[in-house]
C-alpha cells in the first residue's frame, strides 16, 4: 500500500544519462549519488495475457532464466509488481520469473469497482496460475507474495504449488489482538481515502513518498520506481494519478479486516516460509505477529525492516528465500 543498496550485483540500475540494454541479468551500473540512483526494469523475454472475465485481462511477464524452477510472484494493495524488481532482479539468474499486477493495479485498466474484492482476486489468482502451467508447461513452482497477494494465495484453493515463501501477509491471530487488527485496518482504509488523487508529476509524487514512515527505509531509487509504476497520465493530460483509485484500495482494506481472521495456516497443502517485518518495530501498515510458535509454517523475520521489506533489505529477502528452496531441494 502506498503511504504509507547501493549494492551492485545483478540489478539493472541506470542513471537518467545511461540508457540500458540487454536482459535480466545484465551487470548493474550505480551512481556514485544513491539519491540518483534510477532502477530500470528491462522488457520481458515474452508476455501471456490471462482474461479474468469478460472485460478484465492481466498480462503475466516472464523474465529471469527460462531453465530455472519457476516462481510467480505480485505484490501488495495499491502498489504494482514493478516496484519489487530490486528485489526480484536478484533472482533472474536462477529462476524462471513470471510477474503479474493485480487487477485494477500496475499496468492493468481499471474496471468496476463492485468486481474490486477478494473473493474475485481469490478467482483471478486461481486462473492466472492455471494459464501459467498450461502455457508454459509443469515444473516446480513457487508463490512468492508480499502483503495482500500473500492473503490471496492462503485463501486460494490451488495447490499447484511446491512451496510458498510470503512477506508479511496481513495475518490476525483469533485472541485479544484481532481487536486490534480490526482497527488497525478501519484506520488505514479511511487515511487512503483522504490520499491525494493527483499529482503535478512523478517527481513530486516520489517526493511525497520520502515524508511517509513506510517508504522511510527502502533503498535508494524505489520512490521513483514506485511513482512510474503506480501512477498513470490524468485522462484529462493534465498531471499523474494513481493507477489504483483510492476508492479500490480503501475497499480492499476493509475486506482484509473480515477476511484475515478467517485463515487457518494448519491447512497449508505445501511447505511454506512466512517472512515478516521486524515485530519489534511500529507497524507501517497492519500489526506484525510472530509465527515461531506455529509449526505448519517456517517463520523468520528482517531486523530492522517494515512492511516494505523487500524495498528495504532485498538483499536479505533473496538470500532467505534461496535458503528455505534449497532446504526443499528445489534449488
Amino acid at each position: 500500500m502506498h503511504p504509507g543498496f547501493g549494492q551492485s550485483g545483478s540489478h539493472d540500475v541506470i542513471s537518467n544519462s545511461v540508457p540500458v540494454e540487454g536482459p535480466d541479468r545484465q551487470e548493474s551500473d550505480l551512481l556514485s549519488t544513491p539519491e540518483e540512483t534510477l532502477w530500470q526494469v528491462p522488457a520481458p523475454l515474452s508476455t501471456l495475457d490471462v482474461q479474468l472475465d469478460e472485460r478484465t485481462v492481466t498480462t503475466v511477464r516472464r523474465h529471469g532464466n527460462p531453465s530455472g524452477p519457476r516462481l510467480v510472484l505480485s505484490h501488495g494493495n495499491g502498489l504494482a509488481v514493478d516496484p519489487y524488481y530490486p528485489f526480484w532482479s536478484l533472482l533472474a539468474n536462477d529462476f524462471d520469473l513470471m510477474v503479474y499486477d493485480l487487477r485494477n493495479h500496475g499496468n492493468n485498466k481499471v474496471g468496476d469497482q463492485q468486481n474490486h474484492n477478494i473473493p474475485t482476486l481469490i478467482s483471478d489468482h486461481d486462473t492466472i496460475l492455471s494459464a501459467v502451467v498450461r502455457e508454459c508447461g509443469e515444473k516446480p513452482t513457487v508463490g512468492v507474495f508480499h502483503s495482500l497477494s500473500a492473503l490471496i494465495t492462503l485463501l486460494s484453493f490451488s495447490d499447484a504449488y511446491s512451496a510458498l515463501v510470503l512477506f508479511d501477509p496481513p495475518l490476525c491471530k483469533p485472541t485479544a489482538s484481532e481487536q486490534e487488527f480490526i482497527q488497525s485496518a478501519e484506520r488505514m482504509a479511511a487515511m487512503i481515502r483522504n490520499r491525494t488523487v493527483r499529482f503535478k508529476s512523478e517527481q513530486q509524487f516520489a517526493e511525497l513518498l520520502a515524508i511517509f514512515p513506510g517508504f522511510a527505509r527502502v533503498v535508494p531509487g524505489v520512490r521513483e520506481l514506485m511513482a512510474r509504476s503506480t501512477l498513470r497520465r490524468a485522462a484529462d493530460g493534465e498531471g499523474h494519478e494513481l493507477c489504483c483509485p483510492r476508492e479500490y484500495e480503501a475497499q480492499i482494506a476493509e475486506y482484509v479486516r473480515s477476511f484475515s481472521p478467517l485463515l487457518d495456516l494448519t491447512t497449508l497443502t505445501c511447505p511454506t516460509k512466512v517472512i515478516g517485518a521486524d515485530p519489534t518495530l511500529p507497524f507501517t501498515y497492519l500489526p506484525t505477529f510472530d509465527l515461531g510458535h506455529v509449526s505448519a509454517v517456517d517463520y523468520d523475520f528482517v531486523p530492522e525492516a517494515s512492511h516494505l521489506l523487500q524495498l528495504e533489505q532485498p538483499e536479505q529477502c533473496a538470500e532467505m528465500l534461496r535458503k528455505f528452496l534449497a532446504g526443499q531441494g528445489i534449488v
